[in-house]
């Protein structure tokens, strides 16, 4: 009689047997010999107390690489730590008057506690938090390298300032012009910042992105597109008059990618912080005001992009550079960035929406230069929106009949003819302040000596720990006014000192985190032998909000430590495979009060909601990505709780591609808890010894579907496509169901082979009942080391068909199936091909129908 599988007491079992056995221990270089490596990497988390299925699904996804390649016999560096400064705990500490490392700590302590039932495949013995002493020393260790080696500076620079909070904040932390934990009006403020020279890089950076063929082609655009390297002119407007105040002599300078639209030019524009604005403000009032005005805005370009376009008249004119007669008034505009070139413009309306939006509301000419094409030039005119595009030449004078890429050298030979200008290239990335006016991060190892100026911290008297006395009674960083913490001596001169009271940005800490993992134990910030070996990362995974900065410093960091000879890693590339995966989401709640509530807090009934502890309706949301503010977080222990780990495992690996999102249903882990079971039945149904050779029948054909399997499963792995290898294996649990009845010569003999390679299949997704049925089945030692099994091609060559698969009666993409496959299975193997899904996105399907041997038409 088949006994019902119990999570509880099988996955401690195996999750013991694992840590006894030291499965997941990386071993060193000089251990490994000829064993090839795969370094496999998640992005660690924030401890923030608890964990969600949306971080289950992120590990998940990982740990099935670093299963995958232990089989295949990689030695797999497989780290986890922590991700544990920034403003979260000391937001706690204002709140609830808790010390952020104290905080911070539990909260590690409590998630680690909460990883430990998953089975995931992490060597613990590599673990740190950023926050440690140990692990933030050797990052001031690293500061000081970078400062010697002249890629960190000190320069004022315009910031967000939260006046209440008495500190900078991201452009990501300034929401509708307001501060996002005070709700004060942000300021811009010019402060002296430490800054990283990443620029250096840029060139490099972006040609860099060209060789990462592992990663999504949507992160090197948006990468590639934040370095944003553009190619054109830089050149002088020269004064109509007599230099103004602030002004340089020569004339106002601007870049632009589109000199061919000069002859449209109704207006230069300069920053509000532009020195001549500044200076002129001093003696205009309008200026003054608009300023002011000015600096209440964001700074992203989304938010610029959204502001309402305001200028002021600066009342003084510039010679067009191609005609000193045509006199081109200057204006300050709240959309241009003093960090963006020169912090100035010339604005050409009819070419560009933001200028046109601009001179329509201050009355400016707009003048139509490029003629789109098959578009007649006598009734061609720009009314609300501005064209672009390229086309030919009108309105310009020398330049009229060209099309615009050969205006475009033209007007840039004709600019350096004049002595007015040259051929420039320029690059939207700035250089990366690193200076955050916080308590909770890496103190910078900086004194500031009225004597000697500001000098580095002797590397003997690293680390330079935080004091675990902050005060936050008080707005504004504690670090300032600690009683003790911030005097010390200048160690050049001896006398009375204080140390730098900003800390690092905590991207500074994620940005070498995973060299840092190639060896934890050496005393210095890295081991060179180490980091050769392991990087680059082969697999890293993690969400695509990171895909701009947190990789992009990453990239910057590599480089720069390769250049300060602290790693060798020649092409600077620290991650060689990303994959950016989806969002576990969830239904939202809300009371009749229209207060949130967790999927805990209500009770479901006949299709209706109540809330359990009134009894009151509950109205019921949008499906949206899990988070504490809106209470729709699935605790992955009580699903561990009532199903175990592997459920939750297979429900987040299989339900959709790993690249999209995934919604979590109760029904959903109902029916992996089902299939878990199936999965149990089928090992206890075994043979319990083989029956000869297998020829024909039968039992032929159920080697074959093992094999056939075994290829599908892989290649769903390596092209990091589970949900195809959770249908395979549904399609193959089928099979082997089937198979119990069977008869015929050999069918014990290939019911047990393909049962043992049912529990190697699995072992990568749910790695504990893989384990029970691999020793029920008698296999030698554990699954998790078995040798991963190899598809034989010959046996393969039959019995499949490939259909093809429309949508709406287009064909999208081709599957293959064995003959012998179920309407059912062709259905879900047909909805798991990418090329297929990717049509099926935002869609509901109506009807699916298979025509046996022939195709699959899906109705959408």
């Amino acid at each position: 009689m088949a006994t019902r599988y119990n999570a509880r007491e099988v996955e401690p079992k195996w999750q013991k047997a694992w840590d006894d056995a030291k499965v997941f221990e990386a071993k060193s270089p000089s251990e490994a010999g000829d064993m090839p490596k795969a370094y496999v990497l998640e992005m660690f988390p924030y401890p923030s107390g608890r964990l969600h299925m949306g971080h289950v699904r992120n590990y998940a996804m990982g740990d099935v690489v670093a299963r995958f390649h232990k089989s295949k016999g990689y030695n797999v560096l497989h780290p986890m730590g922590w991700d544990a400064f920034g403003m979260p705990a000391e937001n706690a500490a204002m709140e609830k008057g808790a010390q952020p490392g104290i905080w911070t700590h539990e909260n590690i302590d409590a998630m680690k506690e909460q990883f430990a039932p998953l089975g995931l495949s992490f060597d613990w013995n590599r673990e740190f938090a950023t926050c440690d002493a140990e692990y933030y020393g050797h990052q001031q260790k690293i500061f000081l390298k970078f400062w010697e080696n002249d890629l960190v500076f000190r320069k004022k620079s315009k910031v967000n300032w939260d006046p209440v909070d008495n500190t900078v904040l991201a452009n990501e932390q300034v929401i509708d012009g307001k501060g996002w934990r005070s709700g004060a009006e942000v300021e811009q403020k010019e402060l002296e910042q430490w800054t990283m020279k990443i620029t250096k890089y840029a060139d490099d950076l972006l040609s860099g992105l060209q060789n990462l063929d592992k990663w999504p082609e949507k992160v090197r655009t948006m990468q590639a597109n934040w370095i944003g390297k553009s190619i054109g002119a830089t050149f002088k407007w020269p004064y109509a008059g007599d230099v103004p105040a602030g002004g340089d002599e020569n004339g106002i300078e601007v870049f632009t990618t589109r000199p061919d639209t000069l002859f449209g030019a109704s207006f230069v524009a300069l920053a509000p912080d532009h020195p001549i604005t500044k200076e002129l403000a001093k003696t205009n009032t309008k200026i003054a005001e608009f300023i002011v005005e000015a600096a209440k805005g964001g700074t992203t370009e989304e938010a610029i992009e959204k502001a309402p376009k305001l200028g002021v008249d600066l009342g003084f004119k510039v010679k067009h550079p191609f005609n000193p007669d045509w006199k081109i008034p200057v204006w300050s505009a709240n959309f241009v960035l003093s960090t963006y070139g020169s912090g100035a413009v010339f604005g050409s309306p009819a070419g560009d929406q933001r200028d046109l939006d601009f001179a329509r509301k201050y009355d400016l000419p707009v003048i139509p230069v490029v003629l789109p094409t098959n578009t007649d030039e006598a009734s061609y005119s720009i009314e609300n929106e501005a064209y672009t595009g390229n086309g030919t030449l009108i309105n310009s004078e020398f330049l009229n009949g060209m099309d615009s890429n050969g205006a475009i050298k033209a007007a840039i030979a004709k600019l350096e003819e004049l002595g007015l200008g040259t051929s420039s290239t320029t690059y939207r990335l700035r250089d990366w302040g690193i200076s955050r006016q916080r308590y909770w991060g890496c103190p910078i190892p900086a004194i500031r000596c009225d004597n000697c100026g500001v000098v580095p911290v002797p590397e003997d008297q690293l680390p330079i720990e935080l004091p675990e006395d902050p005060d936050f009674s008080e707005p504004g960083n504690p670090l300032d006014r600690h009683p003790t913490w911030k005097h010390t001596s200048c160690p050049k001169c001896g006398k009375d000192a204080v140390r730098e009271t900003d800390t690092m940005d905590t991207f500074m800490d994620s940005s070498w985190y995973f060299a840092r993992f190639c060896d934890t134990q050496t005393g210095e910030p890295v081991n060179k032998e180490a980091v050769g070996y392991w990087l680059p990362v082969d697999q890293y995974i993690g969400g695509v909000e990171h895909a701009i900065l947190h990789l992009l410093y990453s990239r910057f960091f590599t480089r720069a430590l390769h250049d300060c000879d602290l790693i060798d890693l020649p092409n600077g590339e620290p991650f060689a495979g990303l994959f950016t995966q989806g969002m576990v989401t969830h239904e939202t709640y809300k009371s009749l009060k229209g207060q949130w509530l967790s999927p805990d807090d209500i009770d479901e009934k006949d299709g209706s909601y109540f809330e359990i502890a009134t009894g009151e309706p509950v109205s019921v949301g949008s499906i949206e990505k899990m988070s504490k503010s809106k209470k729709n977080v699935v605790d992955p222990s009580v699903i561990i709780g009532d199903y175990g780990a592997d459920v939750a495992r297979w429900f987040v690996l299989s339900d959709s591609p790993p690249e999209r999102d995934v919604e979590w249903t109760q029904s959903g882990a109902e029916g992996s808890w089902k299939f878990i079971q199936k999965l149990w039945s089928l090992a206890e149904a075994a043979p319990s010894d083989d029956d000869g050779e297998i020829k024909d029948g039968p039992a032929m054909d159920l080697l074959r579907t093992t094999h056939k399997t075994i290829d599908g499963v892989t290649r769903g792995i390596t092209e990091f496509r589970f949900n195809t290898s959770v249908a395979q294996i549904h399609e193959f649990a089928n099979a082997l169901k089937k198979a119990e009845n069977a008869k015929g010569p050999g069918i014990a003999t290939a019911r047990r082979f393909a049962l043992k390679t049912l529990a190697q299949l699995i072992s990568p997704f749910a790695p504990h009942i893989a384990e029970e049925s691999w020793a029920t089945l008698g296999g030698e030692g554990l699954v998790t080391l078995a040798p991963w099994p190899i598809a034989d091609e010959k046996l393969m060559s039959s019995d499949t068909l490939t259909l093809p698969v429309q949508v709406n009666g287009k064909k999208r993409g081709e599957i293959q199936v064995d003959k012998s496959a179920s309407k059912e299975d062709v259905e879900k193997i047909a909805l798991a091909d990418p090329k297929v899904s990717s049509f099926l996105a935002d869609t509901q399907i109506k009807k699916i129908i298979v025509v046996p041997g022939r195709i699959v038409n899906i109705v959408i």
